[in-house]
């Protein structure tokens, strides 16, 4: 056998191909059910946007140009007064499904799964999604402002954490798959599968920080479900725009420009959403009613600029194309701020990313015609100016702009705009750190109760206990040959849980516990026959000042107990001391706070 054969045989060794290839089956199932989820909900909208918006009131939202509408227009003549309605009845039925069904589906979707990521061990309730589809169809079918990343990552999600229930999978793999399945969902309807899977790393922390462990199986679920979604309804990105390029540095002053205008504008959006969704948390009024009542704001404000309806990815291809004025884009960037606040902060369900676009877009508009008027030479396309506010926004209100600018890119099927994309991306995000649209995400992986029993075992592992043990601690040692009566004082007087048991010599022959002499002591007859020896355990765990936290919790654990007795070697039955199960959590979470410090 050569040497390289050899070679191939030791890494095929070492790779184990079964994991490989049972962890592929799992990410293309997710992937399918996804991408499925993605068109279904998809055609979910367009179905309510023609029923309700078109054929019963006569309006007809723009579409971008990779999206046209699955259905003929209808011919109904625009009622403009139905606009007041129709959003507020369709918040109606969406806050019946949402409050009688699962009232975990209300609101954005992907802040959900975020908290399901980091708080419930990526366990998101099978109705969730089924719920989180319909009644966002509902709410944005009839004219509700937000978009379909909210629903179809609860939809991916949901499903990467039910398929990995039914498995009996771990918590670590429920929560990659759930992550992956978020990815998954937004990679597809959004055509953009790198940008899906990055999101699904990023978006889960306020810091620059990936979740690293997500990105493959994020790559993996999120090509198939792209695949899935584009067997439907084509592989073309979302909008089409003219050939924009980026070929002089001082450009990159005007980009300056649109970078601190989108990051003062997106915490004026977060501060009106979250103050609306305020608003409505205190109104005292049956929770299902309040998206009518967000609804009918909504369309009083469609009355008079229907553009901001809906998802309005109309505008930002107008935007692209050139064929908007400046007023009217300036008034879409406040209607939308103001129509997605009553839509999703009223109980309503959708997205914030779809929104965010068109904002960031249409901002990114108005400084780039403005641009253009100042500097015709430097600034010569404007529309430019939409892609890059796009990203921007949404990266400093999202803590995402990594996967933004990635996102933005595939969904415009346009690179060459990346140098300013990053570079206002990079500027709004730092500037608008303090904010962030996702309030369940966290700082960092430290900050993660997915993460805290790796953290705990790393840090353990370099602390022992002669840093943190007190040899003159005060502790009560039982003599073997105590009587139970002679005990009862001690215990009324200490609260010691747990007591070690000592020789003539001061050596350790056992340890017990208040659990263990509860029942004993019901009998009064044995407190004169029974002596402590009889009721000590004595197998007994000890540690040394020599060994890792790490080891001593694991012996709290396996044992069951609250101390442990320090002995000078290992197999010694001489106690130097005490160590209590508090005093390593403690030390731990004074070495985190002192990690925090250095960073700052």
């Amino acid at each position: 056998m050569s040497p390289i054969q050899r070679k191939i045989l030791r890494i095929a060794a070492a790779f184990n191909f079964r994991s490989v290839g049972i962890f592929m089956i799992y990410g293309v199932i997710v992937g399918i059910v996804a991408g499925l989820g993605a068109a279904l909900f998809h055609a979910l909208c367009q179905l309510g946007q023609h029923y309700l918006l078109d054929v019963l009131a006569g309006y007809r939202p723009d579409h971008p140009y990779g999206e046209p509408p699955m259905f003929a227009p209808s011919g109904t003549p625009f009622h403009r007064y139905l606009l007041i309605i129709v959003p507020a009845l369709g918040g109606l039925v969406s806050g019946w499904l949402v409050y009688r069904f699962a009232p975990e589906a209300e609101g954005h979707g992907t802040d959900s799964a975020i908290d399901a990521y980091h708080n419930h061990q990526g366990r998101i309730r099978g109705r969730v999604p089924i719920i989180k589809a319909l009644s966002a169809a509902v709410t944005l079918g009839s004219g509700g402002s937000g978009g379909r990343e909210g629903p179809i990552a609860q939809i991916g999600a949901g499903f990467g954490s039910f398929l990995a229930e039914k498995l009996r999978l771990d918590t670590k793999s429920r929560r990659i798959m759930l992550a992956a399945g978020l990815g998954a969902g937004i990679g597809s309807i959004f055509r953009a599968p790198l940008a899906g899977a990055l999101f699904a790393a990023e978006i889960l922390y306020r810091e620059p920080e990936f979740e690293h462990e997500v990105v493959i199986p994020a790559i993996v679920t999120t090509i198939v479900a792209y695949s899935t979604f584009g067997i439907f309804f084509g592989f073309a990105p979302l909008f089409r725009r003219p050939d924009f390029t980026f070929g002089n540095p001082l450009e990159l002053l005007p980009y300056t420009i649109l970078a601190l205008v989108v990051a003062g504008f997106a915490p004026f959006f977060i501060k009106v959403f979250y103050g609306t969704k305020s608003f409505f948390d205190r109104m005292r009024v049956p929770n299902y009613f309040k998206p009518a009542i967000g609804g009918l704001g909504v369309g009083m404000i469609g009355f008079f600029l229907p553009q901001t309806l809906a998802f309005g990815y109309g505008v930002i291809q107008d935007g692209l194309d050139d064929s908007i004025g400046i007023g009217l884009l300036a008034a879409i960037a406040i209607g939308k701020v103001l129509t997605t606040s009553l839509s999703i902060g009223s109980g309503g369900s959708g997205g914030v990313f779809g929104p965010s676009m068109v904002i960031g877009g249409s901002a990114g508009g108005v400084v780039g015609k403005l641009c253009h008027m100042w500097w015709p030479a430097l600034v010569t396309n404007p529309g430019a100016f939409v892609v890059v506010g796009m990203a921007g926004f949404f990266a400093a209100a999202s803590n995402a702009p990594i996967s933004t600018v990635i996102m933005v890119s595939e969904m415009t099927g346009n690179y060459n705009l990346l140098v300013p994309a990053m570079w206002v991306c990079a500027i709004s995000s730092i500037v608008a750190r303090r904010w962030g649209i996702y309030q369940k995400q966290v700082d960092t992986r430290f900050d993660s109760p997915a993460h805290f029993g790796d953290f705990v075992k790393d840090h353990l592992e370099e602390m022992y206990v002669r840093d943190i043990y007190n040899p003159d601690a005060p502790f009560e040692y039982i003599s073997e040959r105590m009587t139970l009566k002679s005990f009862i004082p001690i215990m009324t007087r200490t609260n010691q849980q747990n007591f070690p048991v000592v020789d003539e010599n001061n050596e350790l022959t056992g340890i017990f516990s208040i659990a263990d002499v509860r029942d004993i002591l019901v009998e009064r007859d044995l407190d004169n026959l029974l002596i402590i020896r009889e009721i000590a355990n004595e197998n007994v765990s000890t540690v040394t000042p020599n060994d890792d936290l790490a080891s001593v919790l694991r012996k709290f654990t396996e044992h069951e107990v609250d101390i442990l007795p320090v002995v000078d070697v290992e197999g010694s039955r001489v106690i130097k001391g005490m160590i209590r199960r508090r005093d390593v959590v403690s030390s731990y979470y004074k070495k985190i706070s002192e990690l925090r410090h250095s960073d700052d």
